[in-house]
């Protein structure tokens, strides 16, 4: 990354007043600013996906999802990244509409770009706040998943789940993978490429029918699925 506007260190006040005029989003970053890469079709497939179930899945609840235009303030670093996606069940994040204070989830959708960026200094800042509790990476290109968990000793647990696993679960916002008979509702997460084992066949498991497939060939499939009416689940 290189920054912007030569020597000159911007106060996060200014950078906001900028950020909002400007037709590219920038990253913050102790005063200096920059510019962020733009995302593919893939990219923006998965993130897209991801906000969807998780949105769906907050239905009734006080936290809310926001997808790639909403920033996160890390106050202690003097910071402000634009994640793919972040999760916030904190009322005071409801006064400030461009960014974020207290995150809980937050996740990255890998690229080339900002694998390394994503796994490294990004991830180091990120853990300075003390409202996180979970790091996702999903790392398209060799179909793999990956989650931090931070626990209560304040060491971060780490789990990755490859495309030889049909799901995986949320701890932060109690989202399960479920196979059990006993529930009427089943909210999981399918990771699959379509090429290799369609949808259709995954949920014939849970007895719910599933005709519209959303992504690409190839491309990773994030679904939240629940029991259709007039169907049993059980």
């Amino acid at each position: 990354m290189i920054a912007l506007f030569g020597h000159q260190l911007l106060t996060p006040e200014q950078y906001l007043e900028l950020e909002e005029e400007s037709t590219i989003k920038h990253e913050y970053r102790d005063g200096e600013v920059y510019a962020m890469a733009g995302t593919g079709d893939t990219h923006n497939t998965i993130a897209g996906n991801l906000y969807t179930l998780i949105r769906n899945h907050l239905r009734g609840t006080n936290c809310r999802v926001y997808f790639a235009d909403v920033k996160a303030k890390l106050e202690e670093q003097n910071r402000f990244y634009y994640p793919d996606l972040l999760v916030t069940c904190d009322p005071q994040d409801r006064e400030t509409s461009t960014y974020k204070r207290f995150p809980k989830l937050i996740i990255e959708v890998l690229s080339e770009s900002t694998e390394a960026f994503d796994r490294g200094d990004k991830f180091h800042d990120d853990q300075t706040l003390n409202s996180l509790e979970e790091y996702i990476l999903v790392n398209s290109k060799n179909q793999r998943v990956e989650i931090l968990t931070r626990q209560e000793q304040g060491w971060w647990k780490f789990k990755t789940y490859n495309s030889e696993q049909e799901m995986f679960c949320l701890q932060s916002l109690d989202i399960k993978s479920l196979r059990t008979t006993s529930v009427k509702t089943a909210i999981f997460f399918v990771v699959s490429r379509l090429h290799q084992r369609p949808i259709s066949k995954i949920l014939y498991d849970f007895n719910v029918s599933f005709a519209d497939r959303v992504g690409d060939v190839g491309v990773w499939d994030c679904q939240l699925v629940t029991c259709p009416a007039g169907l049993s689940c059980t």
